[in-house]
């Protein structure tokens, strides 16, 4: 059956579907254009293609997107802190692990937890300040803006390294592209509005 399926399977099916994704190919989205599990199992062992995630594979020849995997897993992940900071351009390295923020009411899977640095919010304050961000692959993962990030890692400070902590509030300061309106706004929601301007004021 297999070997028949694959007779009427044109390659150019999964390379399309790879490159609408990011170089990633979603089983969901293989389907939808023709190719079933058996299929991408079967392409799986004869090494032409790699599964990297539970529903998810890339060529052989392809560098794996690893946040943009992530961001493929749920839709309930956000990239934040240290990761988000990364992707704003206000970080001076990058980090050794992926930091996400999933609402309260939502459980992120074993693996992912195993992977990531996780923060939970309440619900209604999940998507302040999200954006989209191109990781160095060039893909847009869901992000939060340079403002809500900075309002994150002033609350989350104790769990981060003071380094990266200082780095990123010295370079939004910095930043021409800052907006100390909307920070103020976002800080005022997360009622932390007289740390951000002890932090703004010293360094702005």
């Amino acid at each position: 059956m297999i070997v028949k399926e694959l007779d009427f399977y044109p390659a150019i099916l999964l390379q399309q579907v790879a490159n609408d994704n990011g170089g990633i190919i979603l089983t969901n989205k293989a389907q939808e254009a023709g190719v079933s599990r058996a299929v991408l199992s079967y392409l799986v062992k004869n090494g032409s293609l790699e599964r990297i995630a539970k529903g998810q594979y890339i060529f052989p020849s392809e560098i794996p997107d690893e946040m943009l995997s992530l961001s493929k897993r749920s839709e309930n992940i956000i990239f934040s802190h240290e990761s988000a900071l990364f992707l704003n351009g206000i970080s001076e390295r990058t980090p050794f692990e992926h930091s996400i923020t999933v609402p309260e009411n939502k459980r992120p899977s074993t693996q992912i937890k195993k992977s990531c640095k996780v923060y939970c919010i309440k619900s209604e304050l999940f998507n302040l300040g999200r954006t989209e961000r191109k990781t160095i692959n060039g893909n847009l993962v869901p992000c939060y803006d340079a403002e809500r990030t900075i309002c994150d890692i002033i609350r989350s400070r104790s769990r981060m390294d003071e380094e990266t902590f200082l780095a990123g509030i010295k370079l939004y300061a910095l930043s021409k592209n800052k907006d100390l309106a909307k920070l103020g706004s976002y800080a005022d929601k997360f009622h932390i509005l007289p740390k951000v301007r002890d932090f703004m004021g010293v360094l702005v």
